[in-house]
């Protein structure tokens, strides 16, 4: 998850690998991003030392692995709200689902995670890239409400001093998911992806 390169200057998208990089890329800064500062938040004076801690350290590496799934799926379904009046809704979810477990697929099984959570995972984040077809394009900020509660368990903070910031948590996906869609209206050649989708270049899942 390349989150130290994201604030560097981003290329066009023209073509299916640009656009796997903007889906990973984004998908591990709208995980990583909302698990960090909500834990120095929730640590106040404290976050230098807790995040010192290498018990702390370990369970924001968790964190962040069992959130980059959820991350994935929604960077994907708000990318299926570009693409789908263009290329219709069975190819965009096709190519979709191929690009996005193939960004999965980069990453060796993570050792915060193993194995069998890490293969539940990708079983997990199927189903959800399945789903998107089956339903017509949502509005951007209504695209988080179905993975907020999932998002929320994955905080590395007790759920007891978790208290009530599940709507702060909510809001933060979907700001920042809009955000993100601002940068892909920006940044992605629509007619050329859409062209990139319909060739045989998208590794199968």
């Amino acid at each position: 998850m390349p989150l130290l390169d994201f604030f560097r200057r981003k290329p066009p998208i023209r073509d299916t690998a640009g656009l796997a990089d903007f889906i990973d890329e984004n998908a591990a800064f709208l995980m990583q991003k909302g698990i960090y500062e909500y834990s120095r938040a929730r640590a106040g004076h404290y976050a230098k030392v807790l995040f010192g801690e290498s018990g702390f350290r370990a369970a924001v590496e968790e964190s962040r692995w069992r959130a980059y799934p959820l991350g994935l799926a929604l960077v994907a379904e708000m990318v299926d709200t570009r693409l789908r009046p263009v290329v219709g809704v069975a190819t965009s979810s096709a190519a979709l689902r191929d690009i996005v477990l193939s960004v999965f697929d980069r990453y060796p099984v993570p050792a915060a995670i193993g194995p069998e959570a890490w293969a539940a995972s990708r079983a997990e984040l199927r189903e959800r890239l399945d789903r998107i077809g089956l339903h017509p394009p949502k509005r951007v900020i209504d695209i988080p409400e179905p993975f907020a509660d999932t998002y929320f368990a994955c905080m590395p903070i007790h759920e007891k001093l978790r208290g009530s910031d599940f709507p702060t948590i909510k809001s933060y996906l979907k700001v920042t998911l809009s955000n993100i869609h601002d940068e892909l209206t920006k940044r992605m050649d629509v007619g050329a992806v859409a062209t990139a989708l319909t060739r045989t270049d998208v590794p199968a899942a």
